[in-house]
């Protein structure tokens, strides 16, 4: 077929980054004809690459360096780096786009491309995603941005975010945490912070190594998350924090060794980040608590309800204002941070409310735990929306809302269920004012999902 490169598998562009295992689906073609697209895509002369540790992060880094090179483009080489540190230099040196290299807490035969523009958006499917998609797979499209070859300038953007966060955060009294890193990249930027805050740090698995890492470096699944609450209750620290593993998440543990969900963990924020502002909005997941736009209504805030997935939410912060917003995967984003979703920076904003605060973490969040709700249940179905419309029928007397899949209100509970975008599967999330009719609901709905 004229003008298509079959060399690429097309199902490796997905919603919100180019993944899959190397080099099968992600090797150093698919890494060159991305880096052209985006280049082609904003037209600009610098764009800022940065890497995690993974065995083929560093060919994919010359792969790219070489085909930005070749059509123009200075790269600006930030080094190993988490992924909010990209973010960050995109959006503070105002260049006009980004590549991440890294996927996350993907397992390590797996990499991934985020693409980034100014000031700070994360190119997505509907969206900017399709074009990327559209150019890669077209090798015609090799078009140069310059009239002379690019070349590679280092970077140093380290020094400069430790000096910004530590200077946003001085004067916090120090606490003492457990920092569960994952063998990820977060120590890069967590340890030089945090010691310059004079935080007092006990580390755990602070040694990046993502081929063979202690734990998977997924916080939102709870298994990976007990030797942290053991550490946390064991030495008798005021949290714990796990980083995912590119750092752009981070999971909070009381002092009692609970998790902080981060719909609760939003919901403790918004009387330290509504004070005194007058834009006091707050944009929130649809699958949140709904402590959460409670707390921000307490609070005279405006609760503004999203789709699932954090590039929506950093979106509607960059373009139409608001003070932070976040989802309940833990990507959370604060406008005096460049709506960059870093796990460090919200974990050191829990950290400032503590310090703060007389209370411990535990009896901050006691009253936010109001409302007894499920985790968010997968089930595999043979027909996504047939089961969704069947189920939409069957409760059609309650309060509707199709932001996203359904989500029914009635009064003392609701629930969601939404359909993966990737695999038959639709995802339920139910929460009530009692323990009963959140059991009692949560079965009945179940059963019809079979």
């Amino acid at each position: 077929m004229r003008g298509i490169n079959m060399a690429i598998n097309p199902k490796v562009f997905k919603a919100y980054d180019v993944r899959g295992v190397y080099p099968s689906d992600i090797n150093e073609e698919v890494a060159s004809a991305t880096a052209k697209a985006l280049a082609f895509h904003l037209q600009s002369k610098e764009i800022a690459v940065g890497r995690d540790a993974r065995a083929s992060s560093p060919s994919l880094f010359s792969a790219i360096t070489k085909a930005l090179v070749e059509v123009g483009v200075k790269v600006i080489d930030i080094g190993l780096c988490p992924t909010p540190l990209l973010h960050y230099t995109v959006a503070k040196k105002g260049f006009a786009g980004g590549i991440m290299i890294s996927a996350s807490h993907n397992p390590p035969e797996y990499n991934a491309f985020k693409l980034v523009k100014k000031p700070c958006f994360q190119l997505s499917s509907p969206g900017d995603m399709d074009f990327i998609k559209k150019l890669a797979l077209n090798p015609e499209v090799t078009s140069k941005i310059g009239d002379t070859k690019g070349a590679v300038e280092k970077l140093d953007i380290l020094t400069e975010y430790v000096a910004e966060l530590s200077e946003h955060f001085s004067g916090m009294k120090p606490l003492t945490v457990v920092v569960d890193y994952g063998n990820g990249m977060g120590s890069i930027t967590a340890k030089p912070v945090m010691e310059k805050l004079g935080i007092k740090v006990i580390p755990l698995f602070e040694e990046i190594n993502i081929i063979n890492p202690t734990h998977h470096a997924n916080p939102a699944e709870e298994k990976n998350l007990e030797e942290l609450k053991k550490a946390v209750v064991e030495r008798k620290a005021d949290l714990g924090i796990a980083f995912d593993g590119d750092a752009d998440r981070a999971f909070i543990i009381d002092d009692k060794g609970k998790t902080v969900y981060p719909d609760i963990m939003m919901a403790l924020l918004v009387p330290s980040q509504l004070k005194g502002r007058s834009d006091k909005r707050v944009y929130y997941d649809l699958r949140s608590s709904k402590i959460l736009p409670d707390v921000i209504k307490e609070n005279h805030g405006e609760a503004i309800m999203m789709r699932v997935g954090n590039p929506f939410t950093k979106e509607k912060l960059l373009t139409d204002g608001g003070v932070f917003g976040g989802e309940l995967a833990g990507h959370i984003m604060f406008q005096d941070h460049y709506c960059v979703d870093d796990g460090l920076y919200a974990a050191l904003k829990v950290m400032d409310a503590v310090a703060e605060s007389s209370k411990k973490l535990s009896e901050l969040v006691k009253p936010l735990h109001k409302y007894y709700h499920t985790p968010e249940i997968n089930t595999q179905v043979a027909n996504p929306d047939e089961v969704i419309n069947k189920v939409k029928e069957a409760f059609k007397d309650g309060e509707l809302n199709e932001l996203d899949g359904i989500l029914i209100n009635y009064p003392g509970w609701w629930f969601s269920l939404r359909k993966s975008n990737t695999e038959p599967v639709v995802r339920l999330r139910l929460e009530a004012d009692t323990s009963e009719k959140m059991h009692e609901m949560r079965d009945k709905i179940l059963a019809m999902l079979k």
